[in-house]
Protein backbone atom coordinates (compact mmCIF):
# COMPACT_ATOMS: atom_id res chain seq x y z
CA UNK A 1 0.00 0.00 0.00
CA UNK A 2 2.40 2.45 1.02
CA UNK A 3 4.48 1.75 -2.47
CA UNK A 4 1.32 2.50 -4.44
CA UNK A 5 1.10 5.97 -2.83
CA UNK A 6 4.99 6.43 -3.35
CA UNK A 7 4.23 6.23 -6.92
CA UNK A 8 1.21 7.80 -7.08
CA UNK A 9 2.61 11.28 -5.59
CA UNK A 10 6.07 10.62 -6.93
CA UNK A 11 5.67 12.86 -10.18
CA UNK A 12 4.35 15.51 -8.07
CA UNK A 13 7.60 15.45 -5.85
CA UNK A 14 9.62 15.54 -9.16
CA UNK A 15 7.92 18.48 -10.30
CA UNK A 16 7.94 20.63 -7.18
CA UNK A 17 11.88 19.86 -7.24
CA UNK A 18 12.19 21.42 -10.61
CA UNK A 19 10.28 24.34 -9.90
CA UNK A 20 12.40 25.07 -6.72
CA UNK A 21 15.75 24.73 -8.98
CA UNK A 22 14.30 27.24 -11.76
CA UNK A 23 13.37 30.20 -8.79
CA UNK A 24 16.98 29.79 -7.49
CA UNK A 25 18.50 29.81 -11.15
CA UNK A 26 18.24 33.39 -11.29
CA UNK A 27 19.55 34.41 -7.94
CA UNK A 28 22.72 32.39 -8.82
CA UNK A 29 23.47 34.12 -12.12
CA UNK A 30 22.91 37.43 -10.19
CA UNK A 31 25.26 36.04 -8.01
CA UNK A 32 28.21 35.93 -10.51
CA UNK A 33 30.87 38.49 -10.37
CA UNK A 34 31.56 40.84 -12.63
CA UNK A 35 34.41 40.14 -15.26
CA UNK A 36 38.12 41.60 -14.04
CA UNK A 37 40.07 42.82 -16.65
CA UNK A 38 43.08 44.55 -17.59
CA UNK A 39 42.97 48.41 -19.22
CA UNK A 40 45.25 50.19 -21.67
CA UNK A 41 44.29 53.78 -22.66
CA UNK A 42 46.02 54.36 -25.89
CA UNK A 43 47.95 57.41 -26.20
CA UNK A 44 49.97 59.10 -29.85
CA UNK A 45 53.40 58.18 -29.69
CA UNK A 46 56.30 58.54 -32.68
CA UNK A 47 56.79 55.28 -34.55
CA UNK A 48 59.49 54.53 -37.10
CA UNK A 49 59.15 51.44 -38.60
CA UNK A 50 62.32 49.59 -39.65
CA UNK A 51 63.92 46.66 -42.03
CA UNK A 52 66.49 44.34 -41.64
CA UNK A 53 68.03 44.13 -44.89
CA UNK A 54 71.46 42.57 -45.55
CA UNK A 55 73.97 44.31 -46.71
CA UNK A 56 78.20 44.15 -47.89
CA UNK A 57 81.00 46.28 -46.70
CA UNK A 58 83.37 47.98 -49.12
CA UNK A 59 86.31 50.05 -48.04
CA UNK A 60 85.86 53.90 -48.76
CA UNK A 61 88.78 53.68 -51.31
CA UNK A 62 90.72 51.05 -52.66
CA UNK A 63 94.58 51.73 -54.31
CA UNK A 64 96.40 49.36 -55.98
CA UNK A 65 100.13 49.86 -55.43
CA UNK A 66 102.18 49.83 -58.90
CA UNK A 67 105.18 51.10 -60.04
CA UNK A 68 105.68 53.54 -62.16
CA UNK A 69 108.97 52.99 -63.51
CA UNK A 70 111.01 49.93 -63.95
CA UNK A 71 113.99 47.97 -62.02
CA UNK A 72 114.71 45.86 -59.25
CA UNK A 73 113.49 46.11 -55.85
CA UNK A 74 115.55 46.56 -53.17
CA UNK A 75 114.03 46.58 -49.87
CA UNK A 76 110.53 46.64 -48.89
CA UNK A 77 109.68 49.50 -46.46
CA UNK A 78 106.32 48.52 -44.69
CA UNK A 79 104.57 45.95 -41.93
CA UNK A 80 102.04 43.79 -44.25
CA UNK A 81 98.19 44.39 -42.58
CA UNK A 82 99.49 47.94 -40.58
CA UNK A 83 98.56 51.42 -41.13
CA UNK A 84 100.30 53.18 -43.56
CA UNK A 85 100.15 57.24 -44.26
CA UNK A 86 99.51 59.27 -47.39
CA UNK A 87 103.43 59.64 -49.29
CA UNK A 88 104.82 57.19 -46.99
CA UNK A 89 107.52 55.08 -48.34
CA UNK A 90 106.83 51.31 -49.70
CA UNK A 91 109.19 49.73 -51.79
CA UNK A 92 112.89 50.96 -52.68
CA UNK A 93 113.36 50.40 -56.29
CA UNK A 94 116.99 50.23 -57.14
CA UNK A 95 118.02 53.67 -58.64
CA UNK A 96 121.25 53.80 -59.47
CA UNK A 97 120.22 53.79 -63.22
CA UNK A 98 117.98 57.08 -62.69
CA UNK A 99 120.11 58.84 -60.93
CA UNK A 100 122.82 58.54 -63.62
CA UNK A 101 120.07 59.49 -66.35
CA UNK A 102 119.69 62.83 -64.12
CA UNK A 103 123.26 64.32 -64.17
CA UNK A 104 123.29 63.02 -67.92
CA UNK A 105 120.19 65.22 -68.06
CA UNK A 106 122.24 67.96 -65.83
CA UNK A 107 124.98 67.78 -68.03
CA UNK A 108 123.21 68.34 -71.50
CA UNK A 109 120.99 71.19 -69.72
CA UNK A 110 124.54 72.68 -69.03
CA UNK A 111 125.41 72.57 -72.30
CA UNK A 112 122.79 74.02 -73.44
CA UNK A 113 123.05 76.88 -71.55
CA UNK A 114 126.06 77.24 -72.70
CA UNK A 115 125.14 76.94 -76.15
CA UNK A 116 122.33 79.87 -75.79
CA UNK A 117 125.06 82.05 -74.04
CA UNK A 118 127.23 82.35 -76.98
CA UNK A 119 124.66 82.34 -79.96
CA UNK A 120 122.76 85.53 -77.52
CA UNK A 121 126.61 86.88 -77.38
CA UNK A 122 126.84 86.57 -81.24
CA UNK A 123 123.45 87.85 -82.12
CA UNK A 124 124.33 90.64 -79.66
CA UNK A 125 127.65 91.43 -81.54
CA UNK A 126 126.02 91.64 -85.16
CA UNK A 127 123.17 94.05 -84.24
CA UNK A 128 124.99 97.20 -85.11
CA UNK A 129 127.19 95.56 -87.58
CA UNK A 130 124.31 94.76 -89.61
CA UNK A 131 123.03 98.11 -89.34
CA UNK A 132 126.42 100.06 -90.80
CA UNK A 133 126.14 97.73 -93.25
CA UNK A 134 129.44 96.58 -92.06
CA UNK A 135 127.76 92.45 -92.33
CA UNK A 136 124.76 91.13 -94.68
CA UNK A 137 121.41 90.43 -93.33
CA UNK A 138 121.41 87.21 -93.81
CA UNK A 139 124.08 86.75 -91.24
CA UNK A 140 122.49 88.67 -88.62
CA UNK A 141 119.27 86.82 -89.67
CA UNK A 142 121.42 83.29 -89.37
CA UNK A 143 122.70 84.29 -85.65
CA UNK A 144 119.12 85.00 -84.58
CA UNK A 145 117.85 82.10 -85.95
CA UNK A 146 120.92 80.11 -83.93
CA UNK A 147 120.20 81.51 -80.59
CA UNK A 148 116.25 80.82 -80.54
CA UNK A 149 116.81 77.27 -81.10
CA UNK A 150 119.23 77.19 -78.79
CA UNK A 151 117.10 78.56 -76.19
CA UNK A 152 114.55 75.82 -77.46
CA UNK A 153 117.41 73.46 -76.89
CA UNK A 154 117.79 74.92 -73.39
CA UNK A 155 114.26 74.40 -72.79
CA UNK A 156 114.44 70.44 -74.11
CA UNK A 157 117.29 70.03 -71.87
CA UNK A 158 115.30 71.57 -68.70
CA UNK A 159 112.45 68.97 -69.33
CA UNK A 160 114.17 66.14 -69.55
CA UNK A 161 116.30 66.63 -66.65
CA UNK A 162 112.67 67.30 -64.57
CA UNK A 163 111.32 64.26 -66.16
CA UNK A 164 114.44 61.58 -65.34
CA UNK A 165 114.23 63.65 -61.64
CA UNK A 166 110.96 62.57 -61.75
CA UNK A 167 111.58 59.08 -62.75
CA UNK A 168 114.42 58.91 -59.84
CA UNK A 169 111.25 60.02 -57.26
CA UNK A 170 109.29 57.42 -58.65
CA UNK A 171 111.74 54.89 -57.69
CA UNK A 172 110.66 55.30 -54.27
CA UNK A 173 107.31 53.83 -54.03
CA UNK A 174 104.67 55.65 -51.80
CA UNK A 175 101.52 55.00 -50.60
CA UNK A 176 98.51 57.38 -52.27
CA UNK A 177 96.53 57.01 -49.74
CA UNK A 178 96.30 56.43 -45.77
CA UNK A 179 94.79 53.66 -44.45
CA UNK A 180 95.34 49.17 -44.06
CA UNK A 181 98.20 47.77 -46.41
CA UNK A 182 97.36 44.10 -47.47
CA UNK A 183 100.50 41.81 -47.92
CA UNK A 184 103.08 42.45 -49.99
CA UNK A 185 102.56 40.82 -53.74
CA UNK A 186 106.44 41.19 -54.82
CA UNK A 187 109.35 40.25 -53.10
CA UNK A 188 112.96 42.34 -52.67
CA UNK A 189 114.85 41.29 -55.79
CA UNK A 190 111.56 41.37 -58.53
CA UNK A 191 111.74 43.04 -61.40
CA UNK A 192 108.86 44.86 -61.68
CA UNK A 193 107.61 47.78 -64.23
CA UNK A 194 105.00 50.00 -65.33
CA UNK A 195 103.27 47.57 -67.48
CA UNK A 196 103.42 44.46 -64.98
CA UNK A 197 99.80 43.25 -64.95
CA UNK A 198 99.49 42.77 -60.86
CA UNK A 199 100.05 45.23 -58.32
CA UNK A 200 102.74 45.38 -55.59
CA UNK A 201 100.25 45.79 -52.89
CA UNK A 202 97.10 46.90 -52.02
CA UNK A 203 96.10 49.96 -49.75
CA UNK A 204 91.88 50.22 -48.48
CA UNK A 205 91.09 53.09 -46.37
CA UNK A 206 88.58 51.40 -43.66
CA UNK A 207 87.95 54.23 -40.85
CA UNK A 208 85.19 54.71 -42.95
CA UNK A 209 83.11 52.09 -44.96
CA UNK A 210 80.61 51.67 -47.28
CA UNK A 211 77.68 49.47 -46.78
CA UNK A 212 75.89 48.53 -49.65
CA UNK A 213 72.53 47.34 -49.08
CA UNK A 214 69.65 45.52 -51.46
CA UNK A 215 66.13 46.66 -50.62
CA UNK A 216 62.83 46.13 -52.84
CA UNK A 217 62.18 48.72 -55.49
CA UNK A 218 58.92 49.12 -54.05
CA UNK A 219 59.84 50.78 -50.99
CA UNK A 220 62.24 53.18 -52.29
CA UNK A 221 59.59 55.98 -52.53
CA UNK A 222 59.10 56.26 -48.52
CA UNK A 223 62.60 55.76 -48.15
CA UNK A 224 63.62 58.89 -49.77
CA UNK A 225 60.75 61.11 -48.30
CA UNK A 226 62.48 59.95 -45.41
CA UNK A 227 65.81 60.81 -46.46
CA UNK A 228 64.29 64.28 -47.90
CA UNK A 229 62.64 65.19 -44.29
CA UNK A 230 65.95 64.16 -42.41
CA UNK A 231 68.19 66.50 -44.38
CA UNK A 232 65.95 69.39 -44.07
CA UNK A 233 65.57 68.93 -40.13
CA UNK A 234 69.23 68.17 -39.36
CA UNK A 235 71.29 68.68 -42.71
CA UNK A 236 72.33 65.32 -42.99
CA UNK A 237 71.62 61.50 -44.27
CA UNK A 238 69.07 59.34 -43.22
CA UNK A 239 70.10 57.09 -39.75
CA UNK A 240 70.73 53.92 -40.28
CA UNK A 241 72.03 50.66 -37.81
CA UNK A 242 74.28 48.15 -38.30
CA UNK A 243 74.30 45.22 -36.91
CA UNK A 244 76.94 42.94 -35.67
CA UNK A 245 76.97 39.27 -36.40
CA UNK A 246 75.24 38.99 -32.70
CA UNK A 247 72.39 40.88 -33.73
CA UNK A 248 73.54 44.16 -31.17
CA UNK A 249 74.39 47.53 -33.02
CA UNK A 250 77.21 48.44 -33.99
CA UNK A 251 78.64 51.85 -31.92
CA UNK A 252 78.29 53.96 -34.97
CA UNK A 253 75.88 55.02 -36.67
CA UNK A 254 75.55 55.03 -40.56
CA UNK A 255 74.21 57.51 -42.68
CA UNK A 256 72.35 56.82 -46.40
CA UNK A 257 74.34 58.57 -48.88
CA UNK A 258 71.88 57.42 -52.08
CA UNK A 259 70.00 54.74 -53.67
CA UNK A 260 70.58 53.40 -56.77
CA UNK A 261 69.19 54.73 -60.28
CA UNK A 262 68.29 51.42 -61.79
CA UNK A 263 66.45 48.17 -60.96
CA UNK A 264 68.01 45.09 -61.07
CA UNK A 265 65.84 43.10 -63.73
CA UNK A 266 66.29 39.70 -61.19
CA UNK A 267 65.05 40.78 -58.44
CA UNK A 268 63.68 44.26 -58.35
CA UNK A 269 65.87 45.51 -55.98
CA UNK A 270 68.02 48.47 -56.18
CA UNK A 271 71.45 49.69 -54.16
CA UNK A 272 71.20 51.30 -51.34
CA UNK A 273 74.90 52.79 -49.89
CA UNK A 274 75.45 53.54 -46.26
CA UNK A 275 78.39 55.25 -45.17
CA UNK A 276 79.80 53.58 -41.65
CA UNK A 277 82.44 55.55 -39.36
CA UNK A 278 84.64 52.54 -38.67
CA UNK A 279 87.39 53.62 -35.65
CA UNK A 280 88.16 50.15 -34.67
CA UNK A 281 88.48 48.38 -37.81
CA UNK A 282 86.27 45.52 -36.91
CA UNK A 283 84.14 45.97 -40.29
CA UNK A 284 86.30 44.63 -42.92
CA UNK A 285 85.75 44.77 -46.70
CA UNK A 286 83.59 42.09 -48.43
CA UNK A 287 82.09 41.32 -44.62
CA UNK A 288 77.88 40.64 -44.92
CA UNK A 289 76.49 42.65 -42.03
CA UNK A 290 72.47 43.62 -41.31
CA UNK A 291 71.53 46.81 -41.27
CA UNK A 292 68.63 48.21 -40.08
CA UNK A 293 67.18 50.65 -42.58
CA UNK A 294 64.00 53.03 -41.67
CA UNK A 295 61.00 52.17 -43.75
CA UNK A 296 58.68 54.96 -42.68
CA UNK A 297 57.71 57.23 -39.48
CA UNK A 298 54.62 58.37 -37.73
CA UNK A 299 54.24 61.00 -35.50
CA UNK A 300 51.35 60.38 -33.81
CA UNK A 301 50.84 56.88 -33.99
CA UNK A 302 48.28 54.97 -31.80
CA UNK A 303 49.64 51.03 -31.39
CA UNK A 304 48.02 48.27 -29.10
CA UNK A 305 49.37 44.73 -28.55
CA UNK A 306 48.70 42.54 -30.92
CA UNK A 307 46.58 40.16 -27.94
CA UNK A 308 44.03 42.97 -28.06
CA UNK A 309 42.44 42.24 -31.44
CA UNK A 310 39.88 39.86 -31.70
CA UNK A 311 38.52 39.32 -35.10
CA UNK A 312 34.83 38.53 -35.55
CA UNK A 313 33.97 37.48 -39.30
CA UNK A 314 37.31 38.08 -40.17
CA UNK A 315 37.05 41.64 -39.40
CA UNK A 316 39.28 43.24 -36.43
CA UNK A 317 37.34 44.65 -33.18
CA UNK A 318 38.93 45.95 -30.32
CA UNK A 319 36.69 46.23 -26.77
CA UNK A 320 36.49 49.24 -25.71
CA UNK A 321 35.45 50.49 -22.16
CA UNK A 322 33.55 54.03 -21.73
CA UNK A 323 33.09 56.31 -18.43
CA UNK A 324 31.17 53.57 -16.72
CA UNK A 325 33.31 50.71 -17.17
CA UNK A 326 31.05 49.25 -19.14
CA UNK A 327 32.12 47.07 -22.69
CA UNK A 328 31.22 47.69 -25.68
CA UNK A 329 33.41 46.12 -29.06
CA UNK A 330 34.02 48.56 -31.12
CA UNK A 331 35.37 47.74 -34.71
CA UNK A 332 38.49 49.14 -35.85
CA UNK A 333 41.29 49.82 -38.88
CA UNK A 334 44.86 48.44 -38.57
CA UNK A 335 48.31 49.23 -40.14
CA UNK A 336 51.60 47.42 -39.55
CA UNK A 337 52.97 44.66 -37.13
CA UNK A 338 55.82 45.01 -35.50
CA UNK A 339 57.12 44.07 -32.53
CA UNK A 340 53.99 42.21 -31.59
CA UNK A 341 52.00 45.71 -31.62
CA UNK A 342 49.27 46.61 -34.21
CA UNK A 343 49.27 50.28 -35.82
CA UNK A 344 45.83 51.68 -35.59
CA UNK A 345 44.97 53.53 -37.96
CA UNK A 346 41.03 54.36 -37.54
CA UNK A 347 38.74 53.26 -35.17
CA UNK A 348 40.07 54.96 -31.83
CA UNK A 349 40.93 57.42 -30.33
CA UNK A 350 43.72 58.69 -28.10
CA UNK A 351 42.71 58.38 -24.50
CA UNK A 352 40.19 55.51 -24.82
CA UNK A 353 40.94 52.34 -22.87
CA UNK A 354 41.40 49.10 -24.52
CA UNK A 355 40.65 45.91 -22.70
CA UNK A 356 43.84 43.62 -22.98
CA UNK A 357 43.73 41.11 -21.15
CA UNK A 358 40.35 39.25 -20.01
CA UNK A 359 37.97 39.73 -22.68
CA UNK A 360 36.94 36.18 -22.94
CA UNK A 361 33.63 36.66 -20.36
CA UNK A 362 32.86 40.15 -21.93
CA UNK A 363 29.76 41.36 -23.93
CA UNK A 364 28.55 44.51 -25.32
CA UNK A 365 27.40 46.74 -22.49
CA UNK A 366 28.54 44.24 -19.74
CA UNK A 367 29.67 45.95 -16.12
CA UNK A 368 33.42 45.33 -15.70
CA UNK A 369 35.46 45.44 -13.21
CA UNK A 370 39.58 47.02 -13.80
CA UNK A 371 42.04 45.22 -12.53
CA UNK A 372 45.20 46.68 -13.87
CA UNK A 373 45.48 49.90 -15.74
CA UNK A 374 49.42 49.13 -18.21
CA UNK A 375 51.27 51.96 -19.50
CA UNK A 376 50.46 52.69 -23.09
CA UNK A 377 54.16 52.05 -23.94
CA UNK A 378 55.04 54.33 -26.07
CA UNK A 379 58.46 52.86 -28.72
CA UNK A 380 60.30 55.41 -29.98
CA UNK A 381 61.12 52.83 -32.57
CA UNK A 382 59.59 49.56 -33.43
CA UNK A 383 61.60 47.06 -35.49
CA UNK A 384 60.17 44.59 -37.84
Amino acid sequence: MRIDQLRRHGGAYALAAMMLMGCEQPETAAALPTPRVAVLAVAPSRLELTDDRPGRVAALRVAEIRPQVSGIVLRRSFEQGSEVRAGQPLFQIDPAPFSADVTMAAAALRRATVGLERARTQAARLQPLVKADAVSRQTYDDAVFEREQAAADVAQARATLARRELDLKFATVEAPIPGRIDQALVTEGALVGGGDGGPMARIQQIDQVYVDVRQPASSLAPLREAMASRRTESGDGLPVTILRADGEPHEAIGRVLFSGISVDPGTGDVLLRILVDNPRRDLLPGMFVRARVPRTSYADALTLPQQAVVRVGGQPRVWTLDANDQASLKPVELGELADRRYRVSAGLDAGQRVVVEGMERLSEGLPVTVRDRLASNPAATVVR
